[in-house]
């Protein structure tokens, strides 16, 4: 496996330090690779086969977003045409897009985030001049953040001969989606409503709609299930090569984790979320105690940056906003946001600090990427 994060990180099985004070590993965990990371510091406290590349299902969206979100603005119209739809795999997770029909991009982004619609990619990757080009452009994404054990060959996560990841890089491209406001906010959104189909009945033309949840059960939670405490995303898969997959992210008591887990062997409903809770507890409970055992590594630009002539004292070296390389000295003003539900809101977790994203210099020299504005689901009433 990869040593990208620190030697141990290409050891094979479980990889933890476990001095006095810190907690044992949860018992009965069967995932083939998992990874828990601050998502902050990017230290990693603990992980299993972290290098092992396997399919990643529909956690691979997270790519898919990361990319191409930034390209079209919310409220740009698409109206859907047969070829948009060519290609998508046979038995794939659909929102429900219907050709003829015009849908707005934040509408494509909800059906991507929270029923992880192979047809909103497909539509999306469409707009984006094409598959094949939205799949170069994933993977060469990839690699400017060191997610060397990435290899996308389709955009949507669908099983494809060749198409790889792993728990390491799945944490790298979530960290870095986390770095953008509609990344959080769509990927925190537990259910919102979406365009149906326009019908005329005497004369009058009228368009219904259809609520659709998010599939991340840590989020929802489920009959056998509880929504975890502070989680605030990220993404789930499943499909028959890859088994069970899921990025999560949570916050508590100050802490931001990253936990993902690939592929449970255990034959048992909802079991990717039940072992990804299992490793937040206790990553919750050994964060601060532990001896971090590799680290997430910056992005390319990041490490280029840090060798430009420039930087100032404190490793800034001059700033964009969301989305963009550099770095901003603006405070993160605190703030709500409302998802498309009708009323349940989200609280933005993190406030306050310097907004750091693609922190260029300053995130080596401060080893810290904050997530601000980090979105998480409120209690419901």
């Amino acid at each position: 496996m990869s040593t990208v994060g620190g030697e141990r990180l290409g050891l094979p099985g479980a990889q933890v330090d476990l001095a006095s004070g810190v907690p044992v590993l949860p018992k009965g965990l069967s995932a083939r690779s998992w990874i828990v990371a601050d998502a902050e510091s990017g230290d990693v406290l603990a992980a299993n086969n972290a290098h092992w590349r396997l399919p990643p299902a529909s956690t691979l969206k997270m790519l898919f977003a990361d990319t191409v979100l930034p390209k079209f603005a919310k409220t740009q119209k698409h109206k859907v045409v047969p070829s948009d739809l060519a290609g998508i795999g046979s038995g794939s997770s659909m929102v429900g897009i219907k050709e003829g029909e015009t849908y707005t991009v934040h509408d494509l982004w909800l059906g991507v985030f929270l029923r992880s619609g192979n047809d909103a990619v497909h539509v999306l990757s469409q707009m984006n001049d094409g598959i094949d080009n939205t799949v170069n452009e994933m993977n060469a994404h990839a690699e400017e953040l060191q997610a060397l054990d990435t290899h996308a060959v389709s955009p949507d996560g669908y099983d494809a001969p060749g198409q790889v990841s792993s728990a390491y890089d799945l944490t790298l491209i979530a960290r870095s989606g986390l770095q953008k406001k509609d990344f959080r906010e769509y990927s925190s959104t537990v259910s919102a409503k979406f365009p149906g189909e326009t019908t005329k009945k005497k004369g009058k033309t009228t368009r219904g709609s259809f609520e659709i949840q998010n599939t991340n059960r840590l989020l929802t939670g489920d009959s056998d299930i509880s929504v975890y405490p502070g989680i605030a995303g990220v993404k789930n898969g499943n499909t028959t090569n890859a088994g069970a997959t899921f990025t999560g992210v949570a916050e508590q008591g100050g802490k931001v984790l990253l936990v993902t887990v690939m592929n449970p062997q255990k034959d048992e409903r909802n079991e990717v979320y039940k072992e990804t809770a299992q490793l937040f507890d206790w990553g919750f409970k050994a964060a601060g105690k532990v001896e971090p055992v590799g680290e997430l590594v910056p992005p390319k630009s990041a490490v280029q940056a840090s060798a430009q002539p420039g930087a100032n004292a404190s490793g800034e070296a001059g700033g964009t906003d969301a989305g963009g390389a550099g770095t901003s000295s603006k405070p993160v003003a605190s703030a709500t946001a409302e998802t498309a539900s009708g009323g349940m809101g989200v609280a933005l977790a993190i406030t306050g600090g310097l907004l750091v994203v693609l922190a260029g210099a300053a995130f080596l020299v401060n080893r810290r990427w904050p997530l601000p504005d980090l979105v998480r689901r409120r209690p419901r009433p």
